[in-house]
């Protein structure tokens, strides 16, 4: 048993640093044939310079043609047997052929760029993201948990158990720093809670008995005392896990660009290799043909342009998590935002300060006033009023006597004068008779209520602010082809809609839980949009996962975020958006423009094998010339700069908007 107050060790659920943005991982297995493959070829080389065992090299390839490429033949059969009709084809039958015909090195050769663009494929793929094992991890392992019968539970004993084992009816204490681990009602203690994993909202939500809490949120004050009234596994952290987990299985496979292409490009090769064949009677022509139309543009191309977009977004702080998610921002045509931390700063500031009297001298003063009192203070709000102080040049006196009631305000002394900060109803209990005069002043948006000796002084309003050049951003994207733009909050509608209104954003909807935001944008998605789904809480990690491309802000660690999305932007600027799109469409049609040359190359090169001038070996030459032009020209990818921006952008503009 624990006593309260002491965590005993491993009973917080506060998430660990967050792991490493990597990218892209080297398969080092998907490696090993095309290097043996390689080797093969140069030790047959280093033999045939010998009299001596040039006589059993076509043999030693022959067999090493057998091993190597009996993987890649035995894969692309099993493909075709469930029906899948990729570029793979007329390699596996170059490779047969070969085996068949004794021509080990035009074999050799077609294995290695088989898998050798297969592994550039599986590296461009990059990992698949560990959103759900991030969510999973970071939810709180053990429950503090009191004896059914225990009458006054705050100040006795607790047992600890599995948060899973914990049922509904079961009373759970809850020590301040640690994250709640099961939905219930506050039966005992008073404290205040941090919600932005689940709602976004950055201010504290002040909670007290009979108060209902939510797992996933963090208690930062007193302790509370908690009953269950639904168990871990059906409490709401563990809906969100659901969400994210059902939200990628449920991503419908994405056709690799390269089997777009061979669905046409394969039945064309394999009618030319017939004409050879009738003009000829010679299967030498034939191999010939399989040879230079060996779709390896088609293999090479996308992955080598995806990797130069994936560095070339590196290089802008755009960590993209897989080459599919490259792919997809160029056929994307439909964005949906968070609000608060996306488009917004996430932190309110001081928009106005309004004394009763009107004058600004006196609003001055008061601001003065507030800020002194609340220098000690740990709220959200507290701090930002201190900042706009202290940006105005005010000089702030030491306070006394400071009473600070977590949630509601802080009173104390300041220069002989008691001066009291809070919400309405904080100063109905201190100055009843100031509450009326300042209830009765217009405002919008959060304010906190100030009086001096009594005497009713005004108010501070505070409002979140958009985030620099959002305006200009989002009429940028219109011109890239986002031609729908959605904002979904968990804010108030009547906040969230003139943040939209401001932006030019076309559709806004308030008031919304994780499940609603992914309800959302499968709903776009079914009306045929691709969706571009920006966000960077917790609260944003199923709807990630559920567009056809998510991208997290981190850039003070991203978290769950990170790992539910595709593309990451490690700056903390939205706009950034804007040039993994750039890239994104630069980088497939870069790869389009590769696929298309190479396949013309090939093309007439099939034409020029099917009349008997090529042979084989020359013919697997001639199609390692049209593989480096392709490369050449898809590395084209990795030096597209997107256009540089004003230097100058618009200031900081506050919104009525409280955080959502």
């Amino acid at each position: 048993m624990t006593q309260p107050g002491v965590a005993p060790e491993g009973s917080t659920a506060r998430p660990g640093p967050p792991r490493g943005f990597r990218a892209l991982p080297f398969p080092l297995a998907a490696a090993r044939i095309p290097l043996l493959t390689l080797a093969t070829l140069v030790a047959g080389g280093a033999l045939y310079l010998s009299a001596t065992t040039r006589p059993f090299v076509p043999n030693i390839l022959l067999g090493a043609l057998v091993l190597l490429g009996a993987p890649v033949v035995l894969r692309t059969v099993r493909g075709l047997f469930r029906g899948e009709f990729a570029a793979d084809v007329v390699a596996m039958l170059a490779i047969v052929t070969a085996v068949v015909l004794r021509e080990p090195i035009a074999g050799l050769v077609i294995v290695l760029m088989q898998t050798g663009g297969e592994l550039l494929e599986r590296y461009a793929e990059g990992r698949a993201s560990d959103a759900v094992r991030e969510l999973e991890a970071a939810a709180p392992r053990v429950a503090h948990r009191y004896p059914p019968d225990d009458p006054d539970p705050l100040h006795h004993a607790t047992v600890d158990v599995p948060a899973d084992r914990v049922e509904i009816g079961d009373r759970v204490l809850v020590r301040p720093g640690e994250m709640v681990p099961c939905d219930g009602t506050v039966t005992a203690g008073t404290s205040s809670l941090d919600t932005s994993r689940l709602t976004g909202e950055p201010l504290p939500e002040r909670v007290a008995v009979g108060s209902t809490v939510r797992s996933g949120v963090v208690n930062l004050q007193g302790p509370l005392v908690i009953t269950v009234t639904a168990p871990a596994r059906d409490s709401l952290y563990a809906q969100i896990v659901e969400l994210v987990r059902s939200a990628q299985a449920e991503k419908s496979p994405i056709q690799r660009l390269a089997d777009k292409w061979a669905i046409w490009f394969t039945p064309i090769t394999l009618a030319a290799c017939a004409v050879a064949w009738w003009l000829s009677g010679d299967p030498g022509r034939v191999l010939a043909v399989l040879v230079v139309a060996t779709p390896c543009p088609l293999l090479l191309a996308t992955p080598v342009a995806v990797i130069g977009g994936i560095n070339r977004a590196a290089r802008r702080q755009i960590i993209v998590r897989n080459g599919t998610a490259l792919e997809q921002l160029a056929r994307v045509d439909t964005i949906v935002f968070d609000k608060t931390g996306t488009l917004t700063i996430g932190r309110p500031v001081v928009s106005r300060v309004r004394s009763v009297s009107g004058s600004d001298a006196d609003a001055e003063e008061l601001l003065r006033l507030a800020a002194a009192i609340e220098v000690g203070s740990g709220h959200l709000l507290a701090r930002s009023a201190v900042e706009a102080a202290v940006a105005r040049g005010l000089a702030l006196p030491a306070p006394h006597d400071v009473r600070d009631v977590p949630g509601r305000g802080v009173s104390g002394t300041v220069d002989g004068r008691r001066v009291v900060v809070g919400s309405l109803a904080m100063i109905r209990e201190t100055d009843p008779a100031a509450a009326t005069t300042l209830a009765s002043m217009d405002g919008e948006g959060l304010r906190a209520f100030v009086t001096v000796d009594g005497e009713p002084r005004g108010t501070i309003e505070f409002a979140d602010r958009l985030r620099d050049g959002v305006g200009p951003f989002i009429a940028r994207l219109h011109e890239l082809g986002l031609k729908r733009t959605v904002l979904l909050s968990g804010d108030d509608p009547a906040n969230v809609e003139p943040v939209a209104r401001a932006l030019g954003i076309d559709e806004a909807r308030g008031d919304l839980l994780p499940e609603d935001k992914v309800t959302a944008v499968r709903a776009l998605e079914r009306e045929g949009r691709h969706v571009l789904m920006v966000g960077d809480g917790t609260n944003d990690a199923p709807a990630l996962s559920a567009a056809t491309v998510g991208v997290a802000l981190a850039a003070h660690g991203g978290g769950i975020s990170a790992e539910a999305a595709g593309i990451v932007l490690l700056a903390d600027d939205v706009t950034r958006v804007e040039d993994a799109v750039l890239i994104g469409q630069r980088t497939v049609h870069i790869a389009k423009q590769s696929i298309i040359a190479g396949l013309a190359l090939s093309g007439t090169a099939m034409v020029v094998a099917a009349l008997g001038y090529i042979p084989p070996t020359a013919g697997a030459l001639i199609q390692e010339v049209i593989d480096v032009a392709v490369i050449l020209n898809a590395l084209r990818a990795a030096r597209h700069s997107p256009p540089v921006r004003p230097a100058a952008l618009p200031a900081h503009r506050a919104t009525s908007a409280s955080p959502a």
